[in-house]
């Protein structure tokens, strides 16, 4: 299959109104230029709501949805290109988070019309905040194998359990979640779909404190928390098919794949002036590990082609996605490693490098661990028999 690596003229006229639409109305404090020193999204908030409201002016927040529930019904090459050109100004492409991601999709493939009526404008508006309720300490990898269980109980479900590494449930108003409904079912059975308020009774969170000093991560306890049936999703022991249901939206990771780039260009502009110029101009193999990063990036870049390239003729990536995932998460790593041996010892202080050195870490679990990722590309890319 040919990989498109150029634009039609329709598609560099969508181009071209996307650049003047980021050029006319993104706030200065956003661009990826602008350097607005650590700790500045506290700073940088105004900015970002200001920059959401005009993307939703726009009808840009939620592109892949139908515009009947209130997206832009873009093609897929479309969402592409506009994620393509937010990721190259710097700017915050996804602005809908979960709910515009995850659970809005969802709702509109499997959910009731009282269920779109409810959610889908405040997801679009922004007016509702969601987290993900699916890894727990003993099912992340094999997800299937969760044990958070939801008793039937007249009009309601009571769930007891808990989930963990759950980003932003501190924040979140609303859970999408999956229970076990059937613990006597197959484990890819008996699983229930349900969308859970987080100030319920019995909804305890408890934040994760990572390497690098943030709280993105929590885990979530659930005891005796009654959820009415109206907020399940799909059918009752049917969950799992809903969960992984593919969804039309861009899997492409065009947006890392340009982060990554971004990352390194940063860290040349740093290596060519200030502390890090010596190490940049002394080092033959800092000097080399530059070239091969830089490589890389293009890499992962022509990776992200081709799973658009798949998706504009109607096929679903799988492997390809997976080996764009795993390219790209393992790419910002070895971009903080240069981090540290361009500043050698200097990167032990707890500066940017040291910072970056330390989130990198998750990048290769958050998302499926890149132990998921290989064997999803030898099975199903390699054809090679399970282990």
């Amino acid at each position: 299959m040919a990989i498109n690596l150029g634009d039609t003229e329709r598609e560099a006229q969508w181009r071209q109104v996307v650049r003047d639409f980021i050029k006319n109305e993104a706030p200065a404090a956003l661009r990826g230029d602008t350097d607005q020193g650590e700790g500045s999204m506290f700073g940088r908030l105004g900015a970002i709501k200001e920059w959401r409201d005009k993307v939703a002016a726009k009808g840009w927040i939620a592109p892949s949805w139908p515009k009947k529930y209130g997206g832009a019904d873009m093609s897929v090459v479309e969402q592409f290109v506009m994620n393509e050109e937010f990721a190259e100004a710097g700017v915050p492409g996804n602005l809908g988070g979960f709910g515009v991601m995850m659970i809005g999709p969802t709702i509109i493939e499997h959910g009731t019309e009282e269920q779109k009526e409810e959610h889908l404008t405040k997801i679009l508006k922004g007016e509702v905040i969601w987290c993900q309720g699916y890894s727990e300490p003993g099912a992340g990898s094999d997800l299937a194998a969760l044990q958070t269980r939801a008793v039937r109980d007249g009009d309601d479900y009571v769930i007891n359990g808990q989930k963990i590494w759950t980003t932003g449930a501190q924040y979140a108003d609303m859970m999408y979640m999956l229970v076990r409904t059937d613990p006597d079912a197959p484990k890819h059975r008996g699983i229930t779909y349900l969308l859970v308020n987080m100030k319920s009774p019995g909804v305890t969170v408890r934040p994760l404190t990572t390497l690098a000093g943030h709280q993105t991560f929590n885990e979530v306890f659930f005891e005796d928390v009654r959820v009415p049936v109206k907020n399940r999703i799909g059918e009752e022991n049917r969950g799992w098919y809903v969960g992984t249901t593919t969804l039309d939206f861009e899997r492409s990771s065009i947006g890392s794949a340009i982060g990554v780039r971004k990352q390194l260009e940063g860290l040349i502009r740093q290596a060519k002036a200030g502390d890090g110029e010596a190490s940049f101009t002394r080092n033959p193999k800092v000097k080399s590990e530059f070239v091969d990063r830089w490589i890389e990036c293009e890499v992962a870049k022509m990776l992200s082609y081709r799973v658009v390239s798949m998706q504009a003729n109607n096929k679903i990536p799988n492997h390809e996605a997976s080996m764009c995932k795993m390219f790209s998460s393992e790419l910002s790593q070895r971009i903080a490693n240069l981090s540290m041996h361009m500043f050698g010892m200097h990167g032990n202080v707890r500066n940017r490098a040291a910072m970056g050195y330390m989130q990198a870490v998750s990048s290769t679990i958050a998302g499926g661990t890149t132990e998921i990722q290989k064997g999803i590309i030898a099975t199903r890319g390699l054809g090679l028999p399970r282990g």
